[in-house]
């Protein structure tokens, strides 16, 4: 039986929370492994009692947290005779005492468009920040004994960045699982959806940040009012554009006075944030989602939206092209003139919106979390055994 331990103490938002609450599902389903996952405590209550997972509760301060896991999670790794350590957070122990594989999940560390996003903001300190990790992320590709990227774009990219090997695994989907809870949504939020029942839907399923780019897309709705004089155009959005309602330090300021000056006030529904197993509900409340991201490296909401049957608009990233394929359409991601036009173009052609609905559920069953957790795995066990293989060639080296 191999025993794993998950390092998941930096999932906290988006694609980090996404992972972990997939992934741990099918981990219980595997009678041949033993599981300690090491999470904080409000994330602890989301997951059953099962009999082959340990949950180790930490509560670590987002700036303490690396040298909390450099110093800490070593001793806490043998003391549960784990055989194999993931590190799930972009960041590996520089000294793990077993063999580890990282998920290098977080483009903006090597995103040009990024950096020069914070200097135009005037975002110094973030752009030190970041640079800062960015300089551990690339060391920590080097410290891993393997290294996982969730697209094969953003793993060229890493290969390219640090000259290592690193292996490409989609993340997945459980169509069970997302369309699974009929609980209803917030009252609240019903009936912001129902205002807008008229109008043509468009859906942003992102938590407030630079790399995804709203500016855009909060520019491109004047656009879209001129091209579709007889039709109302709604933005509903899974955040609010206001302090302190979004996770980490990114500031909406530019895009809550963006919808001001621009006059879209009545065109942007700010929903907030949306439970995860009611995000099927919203997107069946869309007529086509949209996502002007100039960085990504997966980007989950784009296969949720495929899977609900919703039309894809995206902006022209490699990341999107090889998740989506021919079942979207695609923009230059800083050009608000093609993102109105061709979400336009699309919502006036009945056939086009049937064509990629369809396309796009077909699509999307090509992902699959119990493809993804299995193909882990055996890179886990080839880790194991390979040490197992080396420890006794050297006992065997060693004998007289």
């Amino acid at each position: 039986m191999m025993r794993l331990f998950i390092n998941s103490l930096a999932a906290s938002a988006g694609g980090g929370l996404t992972y972990i609450r997939n992934v741990i599902p099918h981990l219980a389903a595997s009678p041949d492994l033993r599981v300690t996952v090491a999470l904080s405590p409000n994330l602890r209550q989301e997951f059953p009692a099962s009999s082959n997972i340990d949950f180790l509760e930490l509560e670590t301060p987002p700036p303490k947290r690396f040298w909390f896991e450099q110093s800490k999670l070593p001793g806490l790794i043998r003391r549960c005779g784990s055989d194999v350590l993931l590190s799930a957070g972009n960041f590996a122990l520089r000294n793990s005492p077993v063999p580890q594989v990282l998920l290098s999940r977080n483009s903006v560390y090597t995103s040009a468009d990024f950096y020069r996003d914070l200097i135009t903001r005037g975002e110094y300190r973030t752009w030190l920040d970041t640079r800062f990790r960015a300089m551990l992320a690339k060391r920590s590709i080097l410290w891993a004994d393997c290294a996982v990227a969730p697209s094969e774009s953003f793993a060229a990219e890493l290969r390219h960045w640090t000259g290592r090997n690193v292996h490409a695994i989609h993340h997945g989907f459980d169509r069970d699982v997302f369309f699974g809870d009929s609980s209803p949504l917030a009252a609240e939020v019903e009936a912001k959806l129902e205002l807008a029942q008229e109008s043509l839907r468009l859906l942003f399923v992102s938590h407030y940040n630079y790399y995804r780019n709203f500016e855009t897309l909060i520019r491109a709705l004047p656009l879209l009012r001129q091209l579709l004089p007889n039709r109302a155009v709604t933005l509903f959005l899974t955040c609010k554009l206001s302090e302190g309602e979004n996770p980490g330090d990114y500031r909406p300021k530019m895009a809550a006075k963006l919808v001001k000056d621009l006059g879209v006030d009545g065109m942007v529904v700010e929903l907030g944030a949306i439970p995860y197993r009611q995000l099927h509900l919203l997107y069946g409340h869309a007529d086509i989602y949209v996502t002007p991201a100039y960085t990504e490296t997966f980007a989950h909401p784009l296969v949720e939206a495929m899977a609900s049957g919703v039309p894809v608009v995206a902006s022209d990233l490699a990341v999107h092209q090889e998740i989506c394929g021919e079942s979207a359409v695609y923009f230059p991601r800083f050009s608000v003139e093609l993102l109105a036009a061709t979400v336009a173009q699309v919502a006036q052609s009945p056939e086009a919106l049937r064509r990629m609905s369809a396309a796009g559920t077909e699509r999307a069953r090509a992902f699959s979390w119990k493809t993804h957790v299995e193909k882990i795995l055996a890179l886990c066990r080839g880790l194991v055994d390979s040490k197992a293989g080396n420890k006794t060639s050297g006992q065997r080296a060693a004998e007289p």
